[in-house]
């Protein structure tokens, strides 16, 4: 079991090997066990209990493996603030990675709730995030909410059939040195806006293509993919600052940023496989 001490610096974040408890979930996310509003809402607000979520989805055979929860100043929205949880279906694990669907909400009115396809690549603990080609779910808080949030959770389910297309896409694609510098070129754009000369980026591409593990040294786009994302992801990266100074990148940690680039990664990443299919 891995439990950081930030997720947004300063902000609890749990993933296990295992099923997490409804006690291990209220110790880093209190905000998921709210049972209203905040009183911020107006009445036109619809609170979605996550709770009643999660649990509802437990029954019919999903568990969560990871939760998380965003740093507030005002402590009084602390156990209404966003959350997110990671899950798996029964039948969604097997080998080296594992389809999730991340479920985002919130009771203060930072976030809508939402259902987006994941996947897990076990041998670095990292968790992607599908690009738009994937259907997610996404429910306002306002207005009658008749859409069944569970029905919901399945319907991201179907979508890991072209989450899967798509990666073996990739594995069956080999990309030269040239390609390669070329991907992480375009990943460091989105992490680090290039067209900022007061803040470039501390990396370069090289280093963005620098393999944590023995098993990540192949040349096919999937590979290629999981090794940028991760050390951008990760951070830990030795850089130089805008001033020359030594630093070393920070990780991505808060829950907004973390999906905008996963689902941005992976789309580039597709649109790469289609232009060399």
């Amino acid at each position: 079991m891995q439990l950081a001490s930030s997720f947004r610096y300063g902000s609890p974040m749990l993933r296990s090997d295992s099923p997490l408890s409804d006690d291990q979930i209220r110790h880093v996310a209190p905000s998921i066990f709210a049972d209203g509003k905040h009183e911020s809402r107006s009445d036109r607000y619809t609170y979605i209990p996550t709770i009643d979520v999660l649990r509802g989805l437990r029954n019919e055979g999903f568990q969560p493996f990871m939760v998380c929860q965003t740093r507030v100043r005002d402590q009084g929205k602390r156990e209404y603030t966003k959350h997110m949880l990671r899950f798996r279906h029964a039948d969604q694990i097997n080998g080296d990675e594992a389809n999730e669907i991340v479920m985002l909400n919130s009771h203060d009115g930072t976030s809508s709730y939402q259902m987006i396809a994941g996947v897990l690549r076990f041998v670095c603990q990292n968790g992607m995030v599908a690009g738009d080609s994937v259907r997610d779910i996404r429910v306002p808080h306002k207005g009658n909410i008749v859409q069944n949030v569970i029905n919901g959770a399945f319907d991201v389910l179907d979508g890991f059939d072209l989450i899967r297309e798509q990666k073996e896409g990739m594995k069956a694609l080999t990309l030269d040195r040239d390609e390669q510098h070329a991907f992480a070129r375009s990943a460091l754009a989105l992490r680090y806006d290039p067209t900022n000369a007061e803040a470039p980026a501390p990396i370069t591409e090289s280093q963005l293509l620098v393999p944590r593990r023995f098993e990540d040294r192949r040349d096919d786009l999937w590979t290629v993919f999981q090794r940028a994302q991760e050390n951008l992801t990760k951070g830990g990266l030795q850089g130089r600052s805008r001033n020359g100074r030594a630093m070393s990148t920070r990780p991505i940690t808060g829950i907004d940023q973390n999906i905008k680039l996963n689902r941005s990664l992976w789309m580039l990443a597709e649109a790469m496989r289609q232009l060399k299919s």
